[in-house]
């Protein structure tokens, strides 16, 4: 197997914060140092929240615009994807950045239960982030945290509420979610080839089960994420130590598996983005 891999980094999340691992990156000027280095390592993908001067999660556009400049100045080429989660907002606040017109925005087409609350996406929300998305030119990567998602997605796309190929990602590991299982696993990318077969994918292992699903989606022919979003260790003993640690774990697996890590230009072909000069 021979087909690149993008290598997506998760760099901070809603939930993690310095206590967890010294390393987490809260600040603007943290999360463009620590992207620096992953982008360095092999990550054409940075997958974005941002926080507010406590380290609570928020979906305020400004900080957005700065991670977003401070990115595209310090990791040219590399492809940027805002982060529309339910921990950082409510309702229409969390598309408020969409008009700052990413690469990519991560778009959760239906609801499903997390630890202690339910994430909610409710149809007329999914709808009006997806219209956003359309209106900038954003490519959503659609987060699919159960079996529902991978159809309503297709179904969506069928209908012209998001445009073609998808890009769906495979969330397993969240508790009260979908576990991390290679049956299931395998099941998923059975259900994407059916309804949606030209559609890209990839997976994101929460916590111990980042490393599992790296391989998994490495070996398997898709695409991966990594990052302290998920997981702020090496092993069970171990802290990682930056962001770039976690890729460049990742970048063994694809070599390991005879598959070249993706630039930032072979991803944005593969995913039908625009070019940048």
């Amino acid at each position: 197997m021979s087909d690149p891999c993008i290598i997506c980094v998760a760099i901070t999340g809603s939930v993690a914060r310095k206590e967890n691992n010294p390393a987490v990156p809260i600040t603007v000027s943290e999360q463009i140092e620590s992207t620096h280095a992953a982008f360095e390592a092999g990550a054409a993908i940075a997958h974005c929240h941002v926080r507010n001067d406590d380290e609570t999660p928020t979906s305020d556009p400004d900080r957005f615009a700065a991670l977003k400049e401070g990115l595209e100045k310090h990791c040219p080429g590399m492809i940027v994807q805002l982060s529309t989660g339910g921990r950082s907002g409510a309702g229409k606040a969390r598309g408020g950045m969409l008009p700052l017109r990413p690469d990519m925005a991560s778009l959760s087409v239906g609801s499903n239960n997390f630890p202690t609350r339910v994430y909610e996406n409710p149809p007329d929300l999914v709808d009006w982030l997806a219209e956003e998305m359309r209106t900038h030119d954003i490519k959503p990567e659609i987060e699919a945290f159960d079996l529902s998602h991978i159809v309503q997605a297709a179904k969506m796309a069928d209908d012209g509420r998001l445009k073609t190929p998808l890009y769906v990602q495979f969330v397993m590991g969240v508790k009260n979610a979908m576990p991390a299982d290679e049956r299931i696993f395998d099941f998923y990318i059975e259900t994407l080839d059916r309804f949606a077969p030209d559609a890209q994918w990839c997976g994101a292992g929460i916590g111990p089960n980042q490393l599992t699903v790296n391989e998994w989606c490495i070996a398997k022919g898709g695409h991966t994420r990594t990052g302290m979003e998920d997981n702020v260790r090496l092993d069970r003993d171990t802290l990682a130590p930056s962001n770039a640690a976690l890729v460049q774990r990742a970048a063994e697996l694809c070599e390991k598996h005879g598959r070249p890590v993706a630039t930032w230009r072979q991803a944005r072909q593969i995913l039908g983005l625009r070019d940048v000069a």
